[in-house]
């Protein structure tokens, strides 16, 4: 029997640290839903010192997520670690992390400590941590450019005070794999105490070898993946969770390594982590990208026709692609979209199920036929409760090369309605204006972008906005319609109504 890893999902935490990846609270939630579904291990759910929000959003998810490991982050602060200890107090299984770094360069220009220093805060702290809770994380931030004897006696001194897991991160994402099995294979060597706990990676893709770095630490002797859904984390990310789990599914006859990860899930998951962030993953991402499972060469078409393993080392379905077994149009009923839905991975609530019925009828009046893709925008575009403050009543545009463009919209606001009209250089800049004016607040749009959800005339666009308030936090909105003046004008005003939850 080979060994089982344990998958540590960061996504809420590190992913989100991401510029423009952002979450609020319920979105937040519906992740770590989509993350127990996934039967992640651990979720670390964000770094409650951080803000209230976090803290927060880290307490509703202890509340709501049964089946994993819910974590915090802390640095070596006893604050720090207070305020992880009452996020995650009332988790069904709760982990405090909590972190020093530990390279030349960190403890002189960033920590302004000694080794000596390091050493006995690592000690204090964890031992603090121990207090509230059995499962101890200690992170040795920039451990791959950590001297490796101090390392060892870090390692020792985390291990003494009561760490439980230790994570050797590659925080700069400086190493080649060969370096970081090597590195991992000293530390099992030479820290006292090691045998008795898990060890961890963490690693990041500034050189595109992190999901590589992780294998190789796996096979060294790592057993724990600290990832996150699409690769997403600063600069340029982190591991990718599902690369690294279908690399170690599709080819357990080399690893021999498995872990308990429900695989059908990972496109929804995917897919999800688009939706909210905004963020789409590039067509040849592997496993999630859109040319994943596609066979544009004749050579290739010819293969996989005849049979599928000359040019798929696995399935569509292996990780959530279903096959559209039933097409859905104006005529189809309730039980057979709801009957879609759930092929796709998706179990709503009858609040929810009720606006996306509603809202797939209205779109069959509009398509012919409704593909998956469809589906997954249309529920993308329910928004959860509470986030309707402003809806878009109907809007008019006057628009052309030899004049001014002018927009004209009319929302409600519960039983209000209101209608302002604006002009601009274009039809969608135009509409903005005359939402601002509506609102009444001073909105930046940060980022604009639009794009095609299927093909055909009669395709939906996806319109993400990122926008702030008077120099507030950004935030995506994101609207859906077979129009890109509506997709557009409902994108922004989806973000407006974020800017009010938070």
């Amino acid at each position: 029997m080979g060994r089982t890893i344990r998958i540590f999902d960061t996504t809420l935490r590190d992913g989100e640290q991401s510029p423009g990846c952002s979450m609020n609270l319920n979105e937040k939630i519906e992740v770590a839903k989509v993350l127990e579904s996934l039967h992640v291990d651990i979720i670390e759910a964000g770094f409650a010192i951080a803000s209230p929000g976090d803290a927060a959003a880290i307490a509703a998810i202890a509340d709501n997520v049964r089946g994993a490991t819910i974590c915090s982050l802390a640095r070596c602060v006893e604050k720090d670690i207070d305020a992880a200890w009452n996020a995650i107090r009332r988790a069904e299984s709760a982990r405090i992390h909590t972190f020093l770094a530990t390279s030349p360069v960190h403890m002189e220009y960033k920590l302004k400590m000694t080794p000596d220093q390091v050493l006995e805060s690592v000690a204090h702290n964890v031992a603090y941590a121990k207090k509230y809770c059995a499962d101890i994380e200690f992170s040795a931030e920039d451990a791959t450019r950590s001297d490796l004897d101090f390392l060892c006696r870090v390692v020792e001194t985390a291990i003494q005070a009561g760490a439980t897991t230790i994570n050797i991160p590659d925080t700069v994402g400086y190493m080649a794999p060969d370096e970081y099995a090597a590195r991992i294979r000293y530390l099992r060597e030479h820290a006292k105490g090691i045998e008795n706990i898990v060890l961890s990676c963490h690693m990041h893709n500034d050189l595109g070898m992190a999901v590589a770095n992780s294998l190789a630490g796996v096979q060294a002797g790592v057993d724990q993946i600290e990832c996150t859904i699409n690769g997403i984390g600063e600069r340029a990310g982190n591991a990718s969770m599902e690369e690294c789990i279908m690399a170690l599914k599709t080819r357990y006859d080399h690893f021999g390594i498995d872990c308990k990860i429900d695989t059908t899930q990972i496109y929804r998951a995917s897919r999800m982590i688009q939706t909210i962030t905004g963020v789409s993953v590039a067509p040849t991402k592997p496993i999630v990208g859109a040319n994943a499972f596609a066979h544009e060469s004749g050579i290739h078409q010819h293969g996989v026709l005849a049979n599928k393993q000359t040019y798929e080392i696995m399935t569509p379905e292996s990780v959530g692609i279903p096959k559209n077994a039933i097409v859905l149009g104006k005529h189809s009923g309730r039980h057979a979209f709801e009957d879609r839905l759930r092929e796709l991975g998706y179990s709503l609530d009858k609040e929810k199920l009720d606006k996306a019925f509603e809202k797939f009828k209205v779109l069959a009046d509009k398509k012919k036929v409704i593909k998956d893709r469809d589906l997954e925008a249309l529920v993308g575009a329910v928004p959860v409760s509470g986030e309707e403050r402003y809806t878009l009543d109907r809007f008019v545009i006057n628009s052309g090369n030899t004049i001014t463009s002018t927009a004209v919209i009319r929302v409600k606001k519960g039983d209000e309605l209101f209608e302002r009209a604006a002009a601009s250089d274009g039809p969608i800049n135009a509409a903005f204006r005359a939402i601002n004016k509506i609102v009444g607040k001073d909105v930046e749009l940060a980022d604009y972008s639009l794009h095609s959800m299927t093909d055909g005339e009669d395709a939906q666009a996806e319109a993400i906005c990122k926008i702030s308030i008077n120099g507030g936090e950004v935030v995506t909105g994101r609207g859906v319609s077979t129009d890109i003046v509506e997709a557009s004008v409902k994108a922004y005003i989806n973000g407006i109504n974020k800017t009010f939850l938070d």
